[in-house]
């Protein structure tokens, strides 16, 4: 039981992680990347659709992305989503390719940036709390009904810490990385 709570919350962590890790990507540095695109949903075929089902995307320079479109009537309607995503972008339609230039971020854009980049590293480090919470109720309520003794409760709350203290260490390590990636542009 021991090892499946901590495989369960080493499982929850890692997830919170990858949500920050995803959160990270739509944050626009200033470079072309096609992740940039890859939270954008298009109106297609009578349903919501990732872009990349309806497109390519790639990024042939450094300030430039390129969406070919599969589908010739569907152009209108990627542009429009991507123009209603708020990313500060602007396609420009060239047959069928939507050609984006990233704009160049001023200081002020990449400050903001920061900070927000910064405000997602937070909800990772309290969601990680959070689910160290969790396991540490849990081991207290088996602790309470006799499933397991103090030393051993004592034992595995250490173990919940270090997995906790490791997991936001990888989360500063991540901010860090994306701070130094935000203003070294």
């Amino acid at each position: 039981m021991n090892e499946n709570l901590l495989n369960d919350l080493e499982r929850r962590m890692n997830s919170s992680i990858d949500v920050l890790k995803k959160e990270f990507q739509g944050l626009r540095t200033g470079r072309a990347t096609a992740s940039l695109l890859e939270p954008i949903t298009v109106e297609a075929y009578g349903s919501e659709l990732p872009i990349n089902q309806v497109a390519t995307i790639s990024a042939p320079e450094v300030r430039m992305l390129n969406v070919q479109v599969w589908d010739q009537s569907q152009i209108q309607t990627v542009e429009k989503a991507i123009q209603n995503a708020n990313l500060g972008l602007n396609p420009i339609i060239d047959g069928q390719i939507l050609r984006i230039p990233i704009p160049e971020l001023n200081e002020e854009r990449r400050i903001e940036l920061a900070k927000v980049a910064a405000k997602y590293t937070e909800e990772s480090r309290i969601a990680i709390r959070n689910i160290r919470r969790d396991g540490i109720d849990k081991l207290k309520k088996d602790e309470k009904s006799g499933g397991i003794g103090e030393d051993e409760s004592r034992s595995i709350a250490d173990k919940i810490q270090k997995l906790t203290d490791s997991s936001i260490n990888q989360v500063n390590e991540l901010l860090s990385t994306k701070e130094a990636e935000i203003i070294q542009v």
